[in-house]
């Protein structure tokens, strides 16, 4: 009876992981020429269940791009049916988006517990943190930040040897739940970081003369309800009176233009930026963070996921920052070295004209608040896999995501402010 048990929660444990309702769905890629275009596709959007994967609302298509969103399996027809008859060009990106999170998990590293090459659920992640820290106590140090709104400790490791008054990089992941190689960036950070100090000049270097903050997941509880319930839940898990709708997208969430543009004020929506600017557990506590250490960070780095991008400020608004000749040029180098690996192409530019314009975000924050060097990127993939990335990608595009940070430790080091 026992053994029976265990593979029926093994068997439900699966089906949650694969998440049994993605069964048939699809996800779509339509390409947008004209205004005609974005309001058919708001019609669209008004009429079906529709889960916008870039960009994330339907507020935010622009003419001459792409859009990629996911449709349920029920209403697939209806939205082929939609597509031809108003002739919008179209992709299938993918065809059954179960086969391909069943996929996801292609690692051949056969770990029972925490792996630099899997995805780790939010309790290896938590285990983990500590035993990263113990480890390597010359090195890393474990502090609690807050806790989100489920009542998760969220920790920050801080990396670099001790030293005094000396400059810090910030550098945050998991914003977005599903947006699960971001986790495995920050993970893969710090194995890198301790593995290679002392043996590989640079990182040496850098952890002598900075310090880098890790914060290995922003949106804890998010993340969790990815592993046990719905695989592309993306906001926090937050409730308001007066709305049935869970959740704020913690990344609309800043006080930085809050909810002006690209942003929306209905809770249910998937960008809802949230009754107020730190509304969220989680968002405060990264801010009240960044304030009270100020002086020190000179860089923050937000690692988001997918459409291969580095983006800096502004996202709020069309304005240019009064920095932009030097980020951009800070961007280019940076994307050009991070090409010399696998030859990964990144794009670049400020968020609001290079993605699209989204207000309250924590780059946009940090910019306003005096840290100079603050960048956004969206890592693999294009939309091949989008938000499923296989296992089997997160070495490739852990390794040159690590060329990149170290690009800019570098600049950092050498253009004190």
């Amino acid at each position: 009876m026992l053994a029976l048990l265990v593979l029926v929660t093994l068997a439900l444990a699966s089906a949650h992981h694969s998440g049994e309702h993605f069964e048939g769905e699809k996800v779509f890629r339509v390409f947008v020429e004209d205004e005609n275009h974005i309001n058919l596709l708001h019609a669209l959007a008004s009429t079906n269940q529709i889960d916008f994967w870039k960009p994330d609302s339907v507020t935010q298509i622009k003419p001459h791009s792409t859009v990629d969103f996911r449709v349920e399996a029920e209403d697939i027809s209806t939205v082929e049916d939609f597509l031809e008859q108003n002739e919008l060009q179209y992709e299938v990106l993918i065809s059954n988006l179960r086969s391909i999170l069943e996929a996801q998990f292609d690692s051949q590293v056969r770990a029972t517990g925490h792996s630099y090459e899997k995805y780790n659920n939010w309790e290896t992640i938590e285990a983990w943190t500590q035993q990263v820290a113990s480890e390597n106590p010359d090195l890393i140090s474990r502090s609690a930040i807050g806790t989100t709104f489920e009542g998760r400790t969220m920790y920050l490791l801080k990396v670099g040897k001790p030293g005094p008054n000396k400059p810090a990089i910030f550098m945050d992941c998991g914003f977005h739940a599903r947006e699960w190689i971001s986790p495995a960036f920050c993970q893969w950070f710090v194995r890198e970081a301790v593995r290679t100090y002392g043996r590989e000049i640079h990182m040496t270097e850098f952890l002598e003369k900075l310090d880098f903050y890790v914060l290995p997941v922003v949106n804890i509880d998010g993340y969790v309800y990815t592993w046990t319930k719905n695989r592309m839940w993306r906001k926090t898990r937050s409730t308001y009176d007066g709305t049935k709708c869970i959740g704020t997208d913690p990344n609309r969430n800043f006080d930085a233009g809050w909810c002006k543009l690209g942003a929306s004020r209905n809770p249910c929506d998937e960008t809802y930026c949230g009754p107020a600017a730190e509304s969220e557990k989680e968002t405060k506590a990264l801010a009240n963070f960044i304030r009270n250490n100020l002086s020190s960070i000179k860089a923050y780095l937000t690692i988001h996921s997918y459409s291969q991008m580095m983006l800096y400020p502004y996202s709020y608004d069309y304005k240019l920052t009064e920095d932009n000749v030097e980020l951009n040029a800070l961007a280019k180098a940076t994307v050009k070295e991070l090409a010399t690996l696998h030859g990964t192409k990144y794009t670049y530019g400020p968020g609001a004209t290079t993605i699209y314009p989204a207000a309250g975000g924590s780059d946009d924050w940090a910019y306003d608040q005096g840290i100079k060097y603050s960048f956004t990127f969206e890592l693999r993939d294009k939309g091949r896999y989008g938000f499923a990335l296989p296992e089997s990608k997160i070495r490739p595009t852990c390794e040159e995501t690590m060329l990149a940070i170290k690009h800019i430790a570098n600049y950092v080091l050498e253009h004190p402010y």
